[in-house]
């Protein structure tokens, strides 16, 4: 399995890039990063074009997947389709670096669904809706959308539409879990952080 932090977002609405943000003296993107690391999984960072010039100067080269531009699918879709393409044997556990305040415990949770169950994806559960930025899509799964997206079967680019196609294996919040998935878009939502 590869870590993947999905961090090739625009940030139109932060107004900066949110992987470069920093908490506690680390990027969010590093933060995340060492969450996954933890796990003992190799990782990489999904990047867009833009970061993919910029975020050499703080993470190595070699850890950066820079959006398939093949590929005409924006959002997060786009970053877990771009690191199955370059890694498509991998299944992916994928961390958005705007959950600063994910627990590593929750994301070991995944990983035990996952080495328990023979689904194709493992997702969080927040009041019955989908949390698909910290979940694992198994490289069947990731291929079977891949090959969607080229037939031209995927008529929306989001994450939630892809997980409407595959076998999920759903794992519900327990109270006070909430909190973990919170992902901070605008400058207005750090207060607190």
């Amino acid at each position: 399995m590869l870590g993947v932090v999905l961090s090739g977002g625009l940030s139109s609405r932060m107004g900066t890039d949110k992987g470069l943000m920093k908490l506690e003296a680390k990027t969010w993107a590093q933060t995340a990063l060492d969450k996954l690391t933890t796990l003992q999984l190799p990782v990489v960072i999904s990047v867009n074009a833009t970061q993919y010039e910029t975020y050499p100067a703080v993470f190595p080269a070699e850890q950066l997947v820079k959006d398939n531009e093949g590929l005409d699918i924006h959002g997060p879709l786009a970053g877990v389709l771009s690191v199955h393409v370059q890694y498509p044997q991998e299944d992916l556990l994928v961390l958005a670096c705007d959950m600063p305040l994910m627990d590593p415990v929750i994301i070991e949770q995944l990983i035990i669904a996952y080495r328990n169950n023979e689904e194709e994806a493992y997702v969080f559960t927040n009041g019955g809706e989908p949390e698909p930025l910290c979940a694992i899509y198994t490289a069947k799964a990731l291929a079977a959308t891949l090959q969607r997206y080229h037939n031209r079967e995927l008529s929306k680019h989001s994450m939630k539409f892809m997980l409407e196609h595959l076998v999920v294996h759903f794992i519900p919040l327990l109270p006070g879990q909430e909190k973990f998935f919170r992902n901070f878009n605008a400058h207005a939502e750090l207060n607190g952080l």
